[in-house]
């Protein structure tokens, strides 16, 4: 009665569609650092990771990772990104934005890796996978504001040394 509009929920339908990838879309990840701009990983037959402008929805890039992307994580501090892969590496990725240059590559777990989250300081990544493993890696290094500081870059985190 007061004049609002009541929409039927059932005809809402998405803003935006985007249909380039060729498997199941496993991995979301919206960059920190540019509005806008989001990461998506595709399974086993399509194993790239796309950058979209969603306000276009055009695809900036698309990178053949050679295997299925199961989870990406921006980092909080530099121009990079982690991704996570399946058969047969089971491996997590960091990538430098936006050249996608291969930086370093993390092995260990025995099946497909399905999420990573970041420490609070953005230095740290914990990976859970199908092994029913947690497993915890310095892939961004220290916070900008240690890496200043006196040698506090080459802290340990979980008794394992950084990797850069």
């Amino acid at each position: 009665g007061n004049g609002d509009t009541i929409t039927d929920p059932s005809n809402i339908g998405p803003r935006l569609q985007l249909t380039q990838h060729k498997a199941a879309v496993k991995a979301l990840a919206w960059c920190p650092f540019h509005r806008g701009l989001l990461a998506s990983g595709g399974g086993t037959a399509d194993r790239t990771i796309k950058f979209w402008n969603t306000n276009s929805g055009a695809v900036l890039n698309s990178i053949d990772t050679g295997s299925q992307v199961c989870s990406l994580l921006w980092s909080k501090h530099q121009r990079e990104i982690c991704s996570s892969h399946g058969f047969s590496e089971n491996q997590l990725i960091l990538w430098k934005y936006p050249s996608m240059t291969k930086i370093q590559e993390f092995k260990g777990h025995t099946a497909r890796v399905l999420h990573m989250d970041q420490s609070p300081d953005g230095g740290s990544v914990v990976s859970a996978a199908a092994d029913e493993t947690l497993r915890f890696w310095d892939v961004f290094g220290s916070p900008p504001n240690e890496r200043k500081g006196n040698n506090l870059s080459m802290g340990n985190f979980c008794g394992s040394p950084m990797i850069r």
